[in-house]
């Protein structure tokens, strides 16, 4: 006879040991499933062991920005080994102190495929789990480019495992992926290409702003080609040959390395969810405003794996948890209301976001003012020697409300969290303005900002 549960959980990041915690402490029965380490794309393979990377090139860009100003670092430099080394140290304990707090909730923690034989019935290799319902929050993995070659591709994840730095490397994508790792290959002293096939790297992010970003990247010698189509990878000898058509023909990129940054889709195609009459597309689960599938009333899901107009974000995945976790103790209660959240690409210097952009804005027929302009001159900014620096920000007509706000430069991923909670807390640009910041501060500029 199957083992029951009264809520089975698939995938142990943001989206999912919340839904897992919270049901458990209520008193239900609840069985967790990975089969990778536990912790999910953040901890592990993302967000977290990323930034120790970006915080190393960050000092680097210290030392260069502040040469002949106080500063003579000599042959400062980049210890690739030794940085991975201290990476892990950040990586290894997650997986054990997460099952080790799972399981002392009463959480039954099992590892492998899990994989759906029935609407509430879950085999994990081979051994099926029946349950009341099913929570999944899986996450997403590189998408498919059809690519000839494209298995030559190394994975982000793969990237941030990297024991040694290849001199050359070609990322695939102008996404945030590939600019983060690009910044810090550079910075490491690699010789970088981002292909991207559009016009405009880095949607979702104020295209003035994104020039400026693109102008610093390539005044670092990262070498970036809009408008080329990879349409084969190659291996040659020791390396590799991107080709790529171009405006100006077909051109060929040597590297020892190709990355795969192109985007990432949601990762449920070993779940068998047609056995369990789960309706989904390109964007993962289809789900309800309660986050419940429209198919099957005992699945859930949130995060990268459901279809939701939610970012592909982890504070977005962890919201999205506490959603479907509420409406699976008391029932659809809670509708998911994605509130304007904050986004960064950790570049040097970093862009941030948070709220509509001025196309949007436009379309939205809303009136506006648009304050826009750079502030290497600033003396925040001129004292650290940032030479890529600026904001636009949205100011309603009427209201003087936030709309949207990006910001490029030093500590724009702290502050744009200000501007999220001017914007969530309907805070006006003139009580902005009244506002006795500290100072000198990067926040202190808010008010010039608006």
């Amino acid at each position: 006879m199957a083992k029951s549960f009264d809520l089975i959980v698939i995938g142990t990041g943001a989206g999912a040991t919340g839904v897992a915690s919270r049901c458990q402490n209520a008193g239900w029965q609840v069985a967790i499933v990975d089969n990778l380490p536990y912790g999910g794309t953040c901890q592990l393979r993302g967000c977290d062991p990323k930034k120790v990377l970006v915080g190393a090139a960050e000092a680097m860009d210290w030392v260069r920005r502040l040469k002949g100003k106080g500063i003579e670092a000599g042959s400062a430099r980049i210890d690739w080994p030794a940085l991975m080394q201290f990476k892990q140290s950040f990586v290894d304990p997650v997986p054990e102190g997460n099952e080790k707090w799972l399981g002392g909730l009463g959480i039954e923690t099992l590892h492998g495929n899990a994989r759906f034989i029935s609407p509430t019935t879950v085999a994990v290799e081979g051994e099926p789990l029946q349950a009341n319902h099913v929570h999944i929050a899986t996450g997403a993995v590189p998408a498919d480019l059809g690519i000839q070659g494209q298995d030559h591709m190394t994975t982000s994840t793969d990237f941030l495992d990297l024991q040694s730095l290849p001199p050359r490397i070609v990322f695939v994508g102008g996404g945030f992926i590939s600019f983060e790792f690009a910044h810090v290959s550079a910075r490491a002293g690699a010789e970088v290409t981002i292909l991207h096939r559009g016009d405009k790297p880095l949607k979702g992010f104020d295209p003035d702003l994104v020039a400026m970003l693109v102008e610093k990247s390539r005044s670092l010698g990262i070498e970036i080609q809009l408008e080329a189509e990879v349409g084969e990878i190659m291996k040659t000898g020791n390396g590799y040959e991107v080709v790529a058509a171009t405006p100006q023909g077909e051109k060929r990129y040597e590297g020892d390395l190709v990355v795969h940054g192109a985007g990432r889709t949601p990762n449920i195609g070993h779940l068998g969810l047609d056995a369990a009459g789960v309706t989904y597309g390109s964007r993962g689960v289809e789900v309800n405003e309660y986050l419940q599938s429209v198919s099957n009333p005992a699945v859930y899901a949130a995060g990268d794996c459901a279809d939701t107009v939610g970012l592909p974000l982890t504070p977005v995945g962890a919201y999205e948890g506490g959603i479907a976790a509420k409406n699976l103790l008391e029932g659809n209660c809670q509708p998911v209301s994605h509130p304007p959240m904050p986004s960064t690409v950790f570049t040097i210097p970093p862009l941030a976001a948070v709220g509509l952009q001025e196309a949007e804005a436009k379309k939205q027929g809303l009136r506006f003012d648009t304050h826009f302009g750079k502030t290497d001159s600033w003396y925040s900014l001129r004292r650290i020697g940032e030479d890529c620096s600026g904001y636009k920000v949205l100011v309603e007509e009427e209201s003087g409300k936030i709309l949207g706000a990006q910001i490029l430069g030093s500590n724009a991923e702290e502050l744009i969290n200000l501007f999220t909670m001017a914007i969530n807390g309907s805070i006006s640009a003139e009580s902005i303005k009244d506002i006795i910041f500290a100072y000198p501060t990067y926040a202190s500029d808010m008010g010039y900002m608006v």
